[in-house]
């Protein structure tokens, strides 16, 4: 098993209050520093899909904790915009980055000219390729895809026709999360992928393109989904064809919680966001202040399968308002 960030990185408690300056758009130069905390910039693919807006809360309370300026950055599901706002940064002379870049090449290019100005950068959740970083902190998503894979086996022992979502073309967890499902089920010619198309991680494209499948291949088994937005339009795919067909998602949305509660999803995969973040956070700013480099550059939390036994266990399950999850959970647990 991969290294996992240390339990010293885990989801801070501490209040939603002050210590943040937002930058609505990637353009937009923040406010210069009013005192001598650090001031760190937090950038998200895009503040439209639901894990993104959570890891921005959680960055926000660990900034609070750590008594850091956080400028947050919304990359509205666009990699220029999100280079832009990188830009801006270097500009604006901040003194780190922890950023989920939407492309793993396509933001190489600002990662590494924040690099060359001599502001360390830690990614989160999406690894870059082709530019130097402090170090990342994510989930396993190769591992993740496996446990997808493993799950679908164990549902469907006979095998099946399988419809598989995937994610956001050119992103590392939808590159890593489908060559991980993949690798589980090549070779055993019981298991038929028909139908293997992009929904971009949205669920207006997880509906539309589930529809499609659906009418090409409607003696499917199962549909396994990169991400839980995908597999809440592929829910709506299936009811609206009065199909009873089980959906594996990613991600453990308080949404997708309940969905696996009341049955509409099969399962989802934790891969705690929460402590993706706090964990990407805490390295920058012990690196900034204390000069401390981090021991391993690759910092991967090993997700977990979470089905109807095990949903209170969930990262967010108390926020899902499930009976029995723990006040606080415990990523990378």
């Amino acid at each position: 098993m991969r290294g996992q960030p240390s339990t010293s990185r885990q989801l801070a408690v501490a209040l939603l209050f002050g210590l943040l300056v937002t930058v609505p758009l990637a353009g937009t130069a923040a406010p210069a520093r009013q005192d001598d905390r650090l001031q760190i910039a937090f950038s998200v693919p895009g503040l439209n899909f639901p894990f993104f807006v959570h890891m921005m809360n959680i960055a926000r309370e660990q900034a609070a904790e750590l008594d850091v300026e956080l400028i947050e950055l919304d990359g509205q599901d666009n990699s220029a915009t999100q280079s832009a706002g990188i830009e801006t940064m270097i500009a604006q002379g901040v003194d780190g980055i922890v950023i989920s870049p939407r492309d793993v090449e396509a933001l190489a290019p600002a990662i590494q000219a924040a690099t060359d100005a001599g502001i360390p950068v830690v990614t989160v959740d999406r690894n870059v390729t082709g530019a130097e970083t402090l170090a990342h902190v994510g989930a396993d998503n190769v591992r993740g895809g496996e446990i997808q894979g493993e799950y679908l086996m164990e549902i469907l022992p006979d095998g099946g026709q399988i419809i598989e979502l995937q994610g956001t073309v050119g992103a590392s967890p939808a590159i890593d999360r489908s060559a991980g499902f993949n690798s589980v089920l090549e070779g055993n010619d019981a298991y038929e992928i028909v139908f293997q198309q992009t929904a971009a991680f949205a669920r207006d494209q997880g509906l539309t393109v589930t529809e499609q499948a659906l009418q090409a291949n409607p003696d499917a088994d199962a549909i396994v989904a990169a991400n839980d937005d995908m597999a809440f339009g592929a829910a709506e795919a299936v009811s609206g064809a009065g199909l009873d067909i089980p959906i594996i998602g990613f991600d453990a949305l308080p949404e997708a919680l309940q969905a696996v509660q009341d049955g509409t999803l099969a399962a989802t995969i934790e891969q705690f966001p929460g402590g993706q973040t706090s964990g990407a956070m805490e390295i920058l700013v012990d690196y900034l202040r204390d000069g401390t480099e981090p021991e391993e550059h690759d910092n991967f939390i090993e997700p977990m399968l979470i089905t109807v036994d095990n949903v209170a266990e969930a990262e967010r399950a108390a926020e899902a308002g499930i009976e029995g999850a723990a006040a606080e959970a415990t990523p990378g647990a």
